[in-house]
């Protein structure tokens, strides 16, 4: 393993030992929880930040409790994007839950105030309401969901969502496994680590050679405008920034972030001024850099949802053709050429029917040890139902008609690295 990739991993397992135990692990479930990673280098990161019994959420999780009971594991370390909005489309997102066919408000705000407000948004007060959009819906199964949630008051809806969860998973997925969920914010203290390491790659390397940042960004512009269009894009430069609650770009210009809109300096693209916003939760690393630090680097595989078997290796091909512009880290470039399966889709793979709530009767233990030795006693494509969520996609479509008129095709030095 290269220096660069075992000091990454390092780092990356600091932290799941440092989120394991400020959520309450004991000492020999951490222990546990490090060693199966060291194991396992594997990584769910389908689902974004959802309550646990939402059906996205519910069954991307029982998908991997498949995989690590066949590996004879007992822990699970998933990632949640949380850099995403309450309402992601129309009565759908983390703002949105149905119970018993009812939809349900979960913190009980208007969709108005959900739309284009993050869950990273804050400072502020969010609470479970559990507010239903239509009169008389009221039932047993919300009742039973009220009493399941804390009762205080949040900062974030996002710090909400991962304080519920806790108290959800042994009580819908029961104790066998223990369960660590990180999120955007965990990723911003894994990447203040290694920004405030001297030797660290994202600080000898991202920031200090102009020639791989500018590389890593013309390039994604380059395959924006290519036939690899729509996979994926430029969203922001590096970093979020947050501000009133609100999500926005920003653009590296001569070794500045600025917001585009109104050409605000935000911060030098330096350390120092990255480690004070990312402290306080006004920068927030964007995907390409959450997937530097917990995939590419370290070295684990990611499993995502039906879009990431695309944008991930095209992500991958990006560093690597940054490192090749910029003269360095051929020993990096090595193992990226050489890694086995480092994505895969794990994310709305299996179609299950059962509602989580019917689980907390017994404490989730046999329904959800049922489930598995069902699951994994039937065909994998049984399992995988209507599979609509990539068989309707229309950027599976488009890719799929790319193919057939050769525009694009798995020899591409852009799928050099999947």
């Amino acid at each position: 393993m290269p220096e660069i990739r075992l000091q990454a991993f390092t780092k990356l397992l600091d932290l799941i030992r440092k989120a394991a135990t400020r959520n309450g692990l004991s000492t020999e479930a951490v222990a546990k929880l490090c060693s199966d990673f060291e194991k396992h280098r594997v990584l769910q990161t389908g689902p974004h930040l959802l309550l646990l019994i939402e059906p996205e959420a519910y069954n991307t999780h029982i998908f991997s409790l498949l995989g690590l009971s066949a590996h004879g594991c007992s822990t699970y370390v998933s990632y949640a994007v949380s850099t995403v909005s309450l309402v992601e489309k129309p009565r759908k997102g983390p703002g949105w839950l149905t119970v018993d066919g009812k939809l349900i408000s979960v913190f009980g705000l208007s969709r108005t105030r959900m739309v284009g407000q993050s869950l990273l948004a804050g400072p502020g007060s969010y609470r479970f309401e559990l507010m239903p959009t239509e009169p008389n819906a009221e039932g047993d199964a919300l009742m039973q969901l009220r009493s399941l949630l804390p009762k205080t008051q949040f900062e974030r809806p996002a710090h909400a969502i991962k304080e519920a969860n806790l108290l959800l998973w042994p009580k819908v997925f029961g104790e066998h496994f223990a369960f660590l969920q990180i999120d955007d914010e965990n990723v911003a203290d894994l990447v203040a680590d290694h920004l405030s390491d001297q030797n660290s790659w994202l600080r000898t390397r991202l920031l200090t050679n102009a020639t791989l940042a500018s590389t890593i960004l013309a390039e994604i512009d380059r395959l924006s405008a290519g036939p690899w269009s729509g996979w994926l894009a430029r969203g922001t430069d590096f970093f979020w920034f947050y501000e009133n609650g609100k999500r926005l770009p920003l653009r590296l210009l001569a070794g500045e972030l600025v917001h585009p809109a109104t050409s605000r300096k935000v911060a030098r693209f330096a350390a120092p001024d990255i480690l004070e916003r990312l402290a306080n939760r006004t920068l927030i690393p964007n995907l390409l850099l959450v997937f530097l630090v917990l995939s590419i680097l370290p070295g684990v595989r990611a499993l995502g949802g039906s879009h990431q078997p695309v944008y991930y290796p095209l992500m991958r091909y990006v560093v690597c053709r940054a490192l090749e512009a910029a003269g360095v880290d051929s020993d990096l470039r090595h193992a990226l050429s050489t890694d086995d399966a480092p994505g895969a889709w794990g994310h709305r793979i299996i179609e299950c029917d059962e509602d989580p709530l019917e689980l907390y009767g017994n404490g989730g233990r046999r329904g959800i040890s049922d489930l598995i030795d069902r699951f994994g006693d039937i065909p994998f494509a049984k399992a995988c139902g209507s599979m609509s969520s990539f068989a309707s996609d229309p950027s599976w479509l488009d890719l799929n008609r790319r193919l057939r008129d050769r525009v694009i095709a798995p020899t591409d030095r852009e799928w050099a690295f999947s």
